[in-house]
This record gives structure tokens, sequence and C-alpha cells, in this order.
């Protein structure tokens, strides 16, 4: 058409950052609102070739794939991709950019840059404020490998053209995005843009946008690849917490993706902690959790602290590890036919044992003397497992209707010791005399091998304690960094951590595994107790020898090497 003309050059007058050029001359201002729509892709501009998003194909480069897209799309001012700022290692500003020096005097080559920085003029302070894609690069192919957005708002087109020239970059690492004005529908948009982008893509910050739904636990779906995630400052209360709890861990599905989580600067009270607490339960990936900065108080801090120590199993939850144990049991017996009658090599033995068959075997004293050792071959052993497992649950609460009849020769054969301890031998070259707990913790590190090679082992096949008719789990024991700074804890909630804490290091002194077991960092200053209080006292002195970052200092110190 004679009124479409090509893409000018940016006139002296330009637009707002982010806004768009209008596709023919006799546009009424009062037009634009019913010409934008929500789909990422805008009416072409230009003649010489069809401006149109789809019909670009990307370089990977995302400076000249983010320009090209967004001019395609109509856009006269958008943001530009500029390297992330590093602090000069003597240049340092104020946050109100203030004039005056805070340090020393600048060497000569630095006074120039400084006198440039620090002009107290609009257009400086404009330029330091206008949105930007500031990204992390490889040192080697200069690749991109970090994006970071803050300050300026992330539509729907903008995710549009996210959708196009992120997806190529085969080194992304994080996202992080900072007041961006997220709505629900654009988090679902940007959760669904997540899983087209580079496998490295693991880390995702989203903070200070608060969510009228409160979403947030979409990113943490079964399926989700994210391991770090940031949710601070985005005003989530205890419904929030509620649904990333459920996103942690229920009865029949977890996370096994999550490595770390921040909620700090949020509004979660006693309610959502529990909720939290309840997703600890049996989450076994989580390693590092913020609750900083909220509303805690003494109830929230018990239930936390109860999910480190051996806690009972509810009604449903025992019925559930029956329901696994049997169908355990039935898949072994399935498959035992197969085997031929010396064939249970000690290969096969350790990926017997690796693969769940000791942790239906090993559950707790009582059984650990009716087990029976049978030495003609797997079959036989498998069988002897279904009914082990059949022995342990009539020995538990006792309330399932799943629950079978022990058979005789369980008991007649007791002594002759369990089919998992030779297995765990060669794992840690141990004599076949070893206590109960150093089994357990063996057991656990195998899990954990599972974990990172094949799957993991469901917690409700974990090792467990009957205690007066009562099922107990030993607690989470995978949960390494915990932060309640600045809550409303008082020292009721604090001798609950106290017992935690003296728990997991008598675990610990009597494990033989070398990883971690139990939390090695508790952060609990700032809160409604008086600092020099005994208990507080007693646990900064139990968690110092378990701290690795106190530990490498005071092993700095008696080397003499500098800190």
């Amino acid at each position: 058409m004679s009124s479409e003309t090509s893409a000018p050059a940016a006139s002296p007058r330009a637009p707002r950052p982010g806004t768009l050029k209008s596709s023919g001359a006799v546009t009424k201002k009062g037009d634009r609102g019913g010409k934008e729509k929500p789909t990422p892709v805008l009416p072409s501009v230009g003649e010489e070739e069809p401006k149109n998003p789809e019909e670009y194909q990307c370089t990977g480069i995302l400076e000249i794939d983010f320009a090209e897209l967004c001019t395609r799309s109509g856009y006269t001012d958008f943001p530009k991709v500029v390297p992330r700022p590093r602090p000069h290692p003597t240049f340092v500003t104020s946050s109100s950019m203030s004039e005056k020096p805070i340090l020393a005097p600048l060497p000569p080559d630095d006074q120039r840059l400084s006198g440039s920085c620090s002009l107290n003029s609009v257009e400086s302070k404009y330029v330091f404020f206008r949105p930007t894609i500031q990204v992390e690069l490889e040192a080697e192919d200069k690749a991109v490998k970090e994006i970071y957005i803050r300050g300026w708002k992330v539509d729907d087109r903008i995710l549009g053209i996210f959708w196009k020239c992120l997806p190529p970059l085969s080194q992304l690492q994080a996202i992080c995005l900072w007041k961006v004005g997220l709505t629900d529908q654009t988090l679902s948009t940007l959760i669904a843009l997540l899983p087209l982008c580079s496998p490295t893509l693991r880390k995702v910050s989203l903070e200070g946008n608060p969510l009228p739904e409160q979403s947030y636990h979409k990113l943490m779906s079964v399926d989700s690849t994210i391991a770090h995630l940031s949710l601070r400052n985005n005003n989530i209360d205890d419904q929030g917490a509620r649904l990333l709890g459920q996103a942690l861990s229920t009865l029949h599905s977890c996370n096994r993706a999550l490595v770390s989580l921040n909620l700090g600067f949020n509004h979660i009270g006693d309610q959502g902690a529990e909720h939290i607490a309840n997703g600890l339960r049996l989450n076994r990936s989580l390693l590092w959790l913020s609750l900083a900065h909220n509303r805690i108080r003494d109830k929230g801090a018990l239930k936390l602290a109860e999910v480190l120590r051996p806690f009972e199993l509810t009604h449903t939850e025992v019925v559930e590890r029956r329901r696994l144990l049997l169908e355990k049991g039935s898949q072994e017996r399935s498959r035992s036919p197969s085997s031929s009658r010396h064939g249970d090599s000690k290969t096969d033995r350790e990926k017997s044992q690796l693969m769940g068959v000791s942790s239906v075997a090993m559950v707790d004293k009582t059984d650990k003397m009716q087990a029976t050792k049978t030495p003609k071959g797997l079959g036989k052993k498998k069988e002897k497992t279904g009914e082990v497992v059949k022995k342990e649950e009539k020995s538990g609460s006792g309330q399932s209707p799943t629950q079978g009849t022990p058979k005789k020769e369980d008991s007649t054969k007791a002594g002759k010791g369990k089919v998992t301890i030779p297995e765990q031998k060669p794992i840690k070259g141990k004599g076949p005399k070893t206590g109960s707990k150093e089994k357990r913790s063996i057991l656990l590190e195998s899990e954990q091998l599972v974990a990172e090679t094949t799957e993991m082992v469901n917690p409700l096949l974990e090792p467990v304690e009957h205690r007066d008719g009562k099922v107990f789990m030993p607690g989470n024991k995978v949960l390494l960094h915990l932060n309640l700074l600045r809550n409303y804890i008082t020292e009721v909630g604090l001798e609950g951590f106290l017992t935690a804490v003296q728990y997991q290091v008598q675990f610990k002194s009597k494990s033989v595994t070398k990883g971690p077991v139990g939390l090695l960092w508790l952060s609990l200053a700032k809160n409604c107790f008086p600092p020099q209080s005994p208990m507080y006292a007693m646990i900064q002195e139990l968690m110092l020898p378990r701290d690795p970052i106190s530990k490498t200092k005071r092993e700095d110190d008696i080397l003499g090497l500098p800190s």
C-alpha cells in the first residue's frame, strides 16, 4: 500500500522504551489499544520483505536476534542487550548517585571515567536506569549463560520475542527477572517456554513479582528441571506456601529436581511453615531452604524441627507404605522364575540392593533377626523377601486390610543373618558386625546413588522403627541448609530445633558414611529470644563443627593460611 513505508531510523524524539510504531499514517491515538492483541506476533511493517518474527531464523546471538525480532514486531525503541555491569575495584557509587567521593581518590586513568559516570544530569541518570537485558557471557566463546532483567515490564509481546530467541542459546543457565510486572498469565507463558530452552537452564529467579493467584508452584511440577528457584519478596502468604509445600511432595508425587528454594522476605506464617514442613516429609532432593524475614512463630518452627528428627507416619502414609512394599514384593516375585538356580552373582546382589530389595528387608530391629538368607539363588531370595514384607507389616499398627500372615519358617530360620548385610560390605569395606544405625546410613547412601544413576527410592521405603504400635521414619536428613533469620521464634521453638540438632549430631557420630547427614548450617538469629539464650548457645556449639565454612576457616587458621 502507498501508506506503508519502511521502518525509519530513530527520530530525535523517540517514543518511550518498549513502545510500538504504528503501521499506518492515519492511525489515531485512541486506536492503539484496539490494535494490541495478546498474541506475540505483531502486524508486519515494511515493504522490502515480510516483517514477521516467525519467519526470522535466529542466529543464536541474543543481541542480534532480539533487536531484529523487536524491529520486525514494530518496536522503534526497545531494550538493548548489554553485558552485566560489574563493580570496579576502585570506583564505588552510592545508591543515590551522589557526586561526593566515598573512597580515596581514583588513579589518573579512572578519573575521566568517574567524571562521566557521575554527571548530575537527567540524561546520564536516564541512561543508567534505561531498560536493558543484562547478560553474563562465557569466558571462552562469549555465549550467553545468564540473563538478568530488572525494573521494566515484561509483557506477552516481549515473551513472544523471547520464545523465539532464547531456545537457540545453547549454554543458557539462569534467567533472573526482578520487578518485571509478571502476571499469572505471563508466568504460565514463561513456564511453557522454559522446557524449550537449553537443558543447561537450571536456575530461575522471580523476585519482586507478586501474583494474585500465587501460582509459583507451577515452576515446581514433577517434570520440572529447575534446580535453583528464588521467590523472594513476592508477598507469598500461607495459601501460597500450601501450594509450594504440595509441590515439594505429596503422598503420590514429589519434586526430584529442586535443590535450593529461597522464600525469604514474604508473608509466610505458622500455617505456611507447617505446609512447607509437610512437603519436606517425603522430599529427598531439596538441600537449601530459606524462610528468612517471614512471620513464622513457635508453632511453625516446631513443625519444621519435627521433620528433622524421627517423626510418626500418619495412617494414610502407613497404608501407602504397605501398598508400596507389597507391590515391590510382587514385582520381584514375578521376575524370579527367569533367574537361574545359581545365578545370584555378586553383581546381581549389589544391583538388587540398590533397587530397593534391602529397603524392604532391613526395616527395623524386629525384622532384623527374622529375615532369611537363602543360598539357592535369586528366586528363593525374592520369595523370602515377600514374606519379610508381610512380617514387617504385621508388626506395625495392624490397620491395613492388605497385611498378610507370616509363615512359620521365617521364625525357625532366624539367626542366619540378613541378605542385605553381605551386599553392603563391598560398598564400605567393613566387617559383617555393624550397628543397626550404620546399616541404615549405608542404605541411605545407596539410595542416594540410585537417585544419581537411575531413579530415587520412594522415602516411604526407607528403614523405619516401630514403637508402641506406631511407625516412625528417621526424618529428613537431606536438607543441609535452613535459614530462619528474622522471624518471631521464641525459646519454645528454639527447644524443638535443639532436640532435632542433638538427634542429627548423634546420628552423624554413629554413621559410617562419608557424605553429610543432616543440617550443616542453621540460622536462627534475630528472632524473639535473647542472644545469650543457653539453648541458642548450645545449638551454635553443636552446629559449629558441622559448618563446612567454619571448619575450613579453622583449618586455615591452624595451618597459618590466609582466609
